[in-house]
Parts: C-alpha cells; sequence; structure tokens
C-alpha cells in the first residue's frame, strides 16, 4: 500500500532532468537574490562617481553700459584688484588648489594575564571508625591561568593635489569648496573628490591650501576597471564568508 508520503516522496518524483534543472535553476536563483539583498552587487563609489562634487561657476555678471569718465585714470567700473586681496581666491566659483598631506599613523596593544592555583587538605584519624580513610583521598588542588596578548596598527598616507572651486562663501569669513578629478586609464578610470569647509585667510597668495587646514573634510580616491574588480572579493566568496561559522 502506498502512503501519501511515499507518494510525494519517492526518488522518482526528483529524478527526472527536468526536475533536476528547475531544483538547480532555483538554487541558482536563489542565492543571486540573496547575495544582491546582503551584499548588493558592485559597491556605487566602485562603479561611477559619486554625484554633489561637480564644480561651481560664478554666475555671470550684468552687462553694463559703460559710465563717462571725469578725465581720470582710475575706473573702478573697468574692473580692479585691492590692494588687500590681491588676486586671492574669495568668491563663488574661484579656484583653491587643496595640497592632500593627509598621513595618519595609529597603533593599540593590550595585554592581560591571570593565574590563580588553590590546595586543600584533611588529616583523617589513625584511630576510630574513619581510620580505615588514607590521607591522600582527601588532598585537593586546583589552578587555573590565562594569557593573552593583542597587537592592531595602521598607517594611511595620502599626497597630492586637487582643484577645487568655492561653491559657498559665508559670513563668518570660511567657504565651502568642493571638487574633483577624473583620470582616464588604460585599464579603467580614476577619480579624486574633494569637498570641506576653508577659512579664507588660510589661502596663500598661489590660492594654495592644506588639507590638514580643511574642516569636516572628505576625501574619495577610488577607481574602476579591471584592475579594481580584481582587488575586490566576489560577491559568491563574501556570502560564503558570512554564513561560514569558522
Amino acid at each position: 500500500m502506498q502512503t501519501p508520503f511515499d507518494r510525494h516522496f519517492t526518488p522518482e518524483r526528483f529524478g527526472s532532468p527536468r526536475r533536476r534543472r528547475t531544483a538547480l535553476r532555483a538554487l541558482l536563483v536563489g542565492s543571486l537574490v540573496a547575495a544582491a539583498v546582503v551584499f548588493g552587487m558592485e559597491p556605487a563609489s566602485a562603479a561611477k562617481p559619486k554625484k554633489g562634487f561637480e564644480p561651481v561657476v560664478a554666475p555671470p555678471l550684468p552687462v553694463q553700459t559703460a559710465a563717462p569718465t571725469a578725465g581720470s585714470i582710475f575706473n573702478a567700473s573697468a574692473g580692479y584688484t585691492g590692494f588687500v586681496e590681491g588676486r586671492r581666491a574669495h568668491a563663488v566659483g574661484d579656484l583653491v588648489t587643496v595640497m592632500l598631506v593627509e598621513n595618519m599613523t595609529s597603533a593599540k596593544a593590550a595585554g592581560s594575564k591571570t593565574q590563580k592555583s588553590g590546595q586543600f587538605s584533611v588529616t583523617p584519624p589513625t584511630t576510630g571508625p574513619l581510620s580505615f580513610i588514607k590521607p591522600s583521598a582527601l588532598n585537593a588542588s586546583g589552578g587555573s591561568s590565562f594569557n593573552g596578548q593583542g597587537n592592531a596598527s595602521q598607517t594611511s598616507t595620502l599626497a597630492g593635489e586637487v582643484a577645487v572651486t568655492i561653491a559657498e562663501v559665508r559670513s563668518n569669513g570660511t567657504a565651502l569648496v568642493r571638487g574633483e578629478k577624473r583620470m582616464m586609464l588604460s585599464q579603467g578610470q580614476e577619480w579624486v573628490q574633494f569637498s570641506g569647509i576653508v577659512r579664507l585667510g588660510d589661502i596663500d597668495q598661489e590660492n594654495r591650501i592644506l588639507s590638514s587646514q580643511v574642516a569636516d573634510a572628505r576625501v574619495e580616491y577610488t577607481g574602476n576597471g579591471s584592475v579594481g574588480r580584481a582587488s575586490r572579493e566576489g560577491w559568491l566568496s563574501k556570502f560564503f564568508n558570512a554564513i561560514s561559522p569558522f
């Protein structure tokens, strides 16, 4: 007699090539969906540059007719450079060169050691009803020890130059700058994106400023292409490493 269990779970039910292909297809689709949901495909920052770092261009000045001069050599309407400001960047759209001099080093070490020991002994009487107990039978001792060490170190270095534009000038003498540099190479594309807040007084006569003088600095240096893909771990390897208990 065939039971409902035998009817639905017989080997012949899963032995057909069509059902095997369906099972393999479902397994593959499930793995792809799980990997896409948990890890996603390629990160957005590694595929293309992020938005929001486009250069800011100063608005065009209104066209004005030249006012008649009174015969003086100096004419403010023709444009001039102030004695104090010079040609230093100070307005929206002006260019500033940021010199990247980032050098971060961190180190951490930790250690722990514990040790504990104990002993217990009882001497039984030599006469009486307990005289049959051996003295060594009531002796006990124990001990425990632990020794652990940990070390961590990290060094990050970034050097170079990137030109940015002033996107916003604030009343307290600071300005928001942002910009990017893109380089198309034979094996892919690389880009540097930079943004932060600078003090206009820190900009030198050559319109340069150190990245260490930029507040709330955001620096991103990445790229795409075959070399970048080869240096990243695949999504299937990430999936198995996430569920691996070892």
